[in-house]
C-alpha cells in the first residue's frame, strides 16, 4: 500500500509542479502587461515615453544615486500613489540612507520600505530586501525587482555628447512614438531579468574592441572585459547585486541589452566561483566622458522562456533559442530591420 502511494504522490507531484509554474508565469506576464502600460499610461500624460534616467552631460552625479529609474517614474501610472507621493524625483533615490531614516524636513521618505508587488516575478527565487552595513549590522535597504526595460544592443550612453544608444530608453530619452521607425511592435519595452544577479562594472574602456553597432558575439569574451573592474559578486546571494535597487536608473538595474539572447550564461570566474554575470563599462552618471557599453541579459526562472512585452503594450514570451539576428533586431527602435517577432 505504501509503495502505490508512492507512486501516486510521484505521478501527482509533476502535475502540480506544473499547475504551479503556469500559475506564476501567468501572473508574471500580468505583472509585465502593467509595466507595458504604465509606460504607455506615462506617454499619454507626458506626450512622450520615460527616460531610462536624467543626466546632465560633462557631469557627475554629486550622489552616486540621483538616477531614478523607469520603474520610479511610472509609479503613479501603475495605481501605486501611496508609493508615488512618497518619492521626490528631485532628490538622489537614496537620500537618507546615511542613518537608513526619513528626513522630517522633506516631503520625502526613503524607498527601503517600498515593496512593489508587480515589479517581482513570482518565480523568483532571491525576492528578499537587499541589506546594508550600519553599525556593525545589516539592515533593509531596497528592494530588488525582476523586470528590465529595453536599452538596446549595447553602446548605452555617451556623457560626453549626451548621445543615446539604440533601444526604446536611454538617458534623457524623450521618445515619441513615430520615432520607432522600426515599429512599436517590433521593438522590446521590457524583458525579464534575474534578481541579485552577479556582475562587473566601471572597467576599461571597450569602445576600442567593439564599437557601438558591433557588440560581442561571444559571451566568453565578457569575462575578459572586466579586468580592472568593480566586481559585485560573491559567495552570498547579497554579494551580487545586479538588479536589486528598483529606483536606480543604470542600466545593470533597471534594464537589459540584447548582446545575448535570453538566459545565455555568461561566465565569468572570481575567486575559484564561476558566475554567470552582466556587465556595465560605465555607472551612467560616473564619469563626465567615458561611454557605457553594457552586456545585461534577459534571464528567468520559468524554463526555457522569458516573459516579454513590445513598446505598442503587447505581450507574449520570447523562446531562448530565438535567434541573435532578431533579438538583437527587437532591440532596436530604429535599425531598419523588418523582423518576425517569434
Amino acid at each position: 500500500m505504501i509503495a502505490i502511494i508512492g507512486v501516486l504522490v510521484g505521478l501527482l507531484l509533476p502535475a502540480v509542479q506544473s499547475a504551479r509554474e503556469s500559475a506564476r508565469r501567468s501572473s508574471c506576464t500580468n505583472n509585465v502587461r502593467q509595466l507595458a502600460v504604465g509606460v504607455h499610461n506615462y506617454e499619454s500624460a507626458r506626450r512622450t515615453f520615460p527616460p531610462s534616467m536624467l543626466h546632465t552631460p560633462k557631469t557627475t552625479f554629486v550622489s552616486n544615486n540621483g538616477s531614478w529609474s523607469i520603474h520610479g517614474r511610472i509609479l503613479s501610472f501603475l495605481e501605486e500613489d501611496t508609493a508615488a507621493s512618497k518619492v521626490n524625483m528631485e532628490q538622489a533615490w537614496d537620500d537618507g540612507f546615511t542613518h537608513l531614516t526619513p528626513d522630517p524636513t522633506k516631503n520625502w521618505t526613503t524607498v527601503k520600505d517600498m515593496r512593489i508587488k508587480t515589479f517581482a516575478c513570482p518565480s523568483e527565487r532571491n525576492n528578499v530586501l537587499r541589506t546594508k552595513a550600519s553599525g556593525g549590522v545589516n539592515v533593509p535597504y531596497v528592494a530588488p525587482h525582476t523586470y528590465g526595460f529595453n536599452f538596446g544592443t549595447w553602446f548605452v550612453y555617451d556623457p560626453d555628447t549626451g548621445a543615446g544608444g539604440d533601444g526604446a530608453f536611454h538617458p534623457n530619452s524623450k521618445f515619441k512614438a513615430a520615432m520607432f521607425t522600426d515599429g512599436l511592435s517590433k521593438t522590446l519595452c521590457v524583458a525579464e531579468v534575474k534578481a541579485f544577479t552577479p556582475y562587473v562594472r566601471n572597467t576599461p574602456d571597450p569602445g576600442g574592441t567593439y564599437p557601438a553597432g558591433s557588440p560581442p558575439g561571444d559571451p566568453t569574451t565578457i569575462s575578459g572585459l572586466c579586468a580592472g573592474g568593480d566586481a559585485k559578486l560573491g559567495a552570498s546571494t547579497n554579494d551580487c547585486t545586479g538588479h536589486t535597487e528598483w529606483p536606480d536608473g543604470r542600466v545593470h538595474h533597471a534594464g537589459f541589452t540584447t548582446v545575448f539572447t535570453p538566459n545565455t550564461r555568461v561566465p565569468h570566474t572570481a575567486s575559484g566561483i564561476e558566475h554567470d554575470i552582466d556587465f556595465n563599462s560605465r555607472q551612467e552618471g560616473s564619469n563626465a566622458t567615458q561611454k557605457t557599453f553594457a552586456a545585461i541579459t534577459s534571464r528567468s526562472h520559468h524554463p526555457g522562456i522569458v516573459v516579454t512585452s513590445m513598446m505598442d503594450g503587447s505581450v507574449g514570451t520570447m523562446s531562448e533559442t530565438v535567434d541573435l539576428s532578431v533579438w538583437r533586431a527587437l532591440g532596436t527602435r530604429a535599425g531598419a530591420e523588418t523582423v518576425a517577432t517569434p
